[in-house]
């Protein structure tokens, strides 16, 4: 049981939060504002569905690494995350798959639920890697079905414009596979088409996609035209704040995710991003030419950021665990309900992050990441 300000999908309630076997089970309270008192704010856990690394290890490694990630992760509020891969030759895919898979038979508890593989490539432009190592090719369904059947593939990316890939994007909807456009070179014409097709997103908006200009709108216009959902790393550095103000009135369900790296929640130094070595420096994570290299950032910062941005500590936790999961229909994760798991973070008043609780399990508590904002 947790006593404080609940964030409920009907709004704020003053009360005790109880759960069973991982589970709430019942939420007492009245309406309240919680800006009127200084008691704890309980939000449901975040949902990050891109997150490279953490805590010194890259998913890519393969191993223990994506136990590190998810360990480190739960630290920074995150209760549920998709393992992200990078472009890469295709052994080292599998091996990454089959070791994602087996983590998650048999998962630590006082971890991050890894809900699957969000599958980042190898079917992206050649000519929009960004970051990503040039392994890109041609997606063909044969070869996502072998991959589904090593572990779960919940979220892939593509760039639609790719000779087949609109008969991808049909084809992996129609099999329950979320599809985001990104590291894209593709018009506004072939983003709407994508979405026509059953696309369901955006990979980190703006970044790595060709961009809006009023005579020739790009991917980016067809996402603040069209678009549902997307994904967007608030770190104020991958995206200017006045961009992301206009993503936030434009895409209704915009929502956060971190796109972290191995250097998240370390210290400076040399660290891994695939096949890749990458730099931490000054709040930023970039290859060796200066390009921007997956971030740092964890998502009680996102949270921090976005309320600075105006978005109320309501709207601003609907794109860190309620849109998340609707986006990928799961409807048990992402809100304090009845029914839903025990996944929540209590915060004080000035949002330092306090406990962590992954299915009614204390697995987080604690002053170690006060912000001094």
């Amino acid at each position: 049981m947790r006593y404080g300000n609940i964030l409920t999908p009907d709004g704020w309630r003053l009360g005790e939060l109880h759960w069973h076997d991982g589970r709430i089970s019942r939420i007492d309270g009245e309406p309240v504002d919680p800006e009127q008192n200084d008691l704890p704010r309980l939000l449901p856990g975040f949902i990050d569905l891109h997150v490279h690394g953490g805590g010194g290890a890259d998913v890519m490694e393969g191993g223990s690494a994506v136990a590190t990630v998810a360990r480190t992760h739960v630290r920074f509020g995150t209760t549920s995350l998709l393992a992200t891969t990078m472009t890469a030759p295709d052994d080292d895919t599998r091996r990454v798959l089959g070791d994602v898979s087996a983590y998650m038979e048999a998962p630590d508890p006082s971890a991050s639920r890894v809900l699957g593989v969000h599958l980042e490539g190898p079917y992206i432009n050649p000519g929009k890697l960004g970051a990503q190592p040039s392994h890109a090719r041609l997606g063909v369904l044969e070869e996502v079905e072998e991959l589904r059947r090593l572990a779960p593939i919940v979220l892939l990316t593509l760039a639609p414009e790719l000779a087949g890939h609109l008969t991808l994007i049909e084809q992996l909807s129609e099999r329950g596979v979320r599809v985001q456009i990104g590291h894209t070179l593709g018009s506004y014409e072939e983003g709407v088409a994508a979405l026509e097709h059953g696309a369901h997103g955006f990979t980190h908006l703006f970044n790595a996609m060709s961009g809006l200009h009023h005579r020739k709108p790009g991917m980016v216009g067809a996402a603040m035209a069209h678009a549902e959902y997307a994904e967007l790393i608030p770190d104020l550095l991958h995206v200017h704040p006045g961009a992301i103000r206009a993503a936030l009135r434009c895409i209704p369900h915009l929502y956060a995710v971190t796109d972290s790296t191995a250097a998240a929640g370390m210290p400076d130094g040399e660290y891994r991003l695939g096949e890749q070595a990458v730099t931490k420096c000054l709040g930023g994570v970039r290859l060796a030419d200066g390009t921007l290299a997956g971030s740092t950032l964890t998502m009680d910062q996102a949270l921090r950021n976005l309320v600075d941005l105006g978005q109320t500590l309501a709207e601003a936790s609907n794109r860190l665990s309620r849109y998340p999961a609707d986006f990928l229909g799961r409807h048990d994760l992402g809100r304090l309900a009845e029914g839903a798991r025990a996944d929540l973070v209590e915060l004080d008043s000035r949002l330092n992050l306090k406990a962590v609780h992954v299915g009614g399990r204390l697995v987080v508590e604690g002053d170690a990441h006060v912000t001094d904002a």
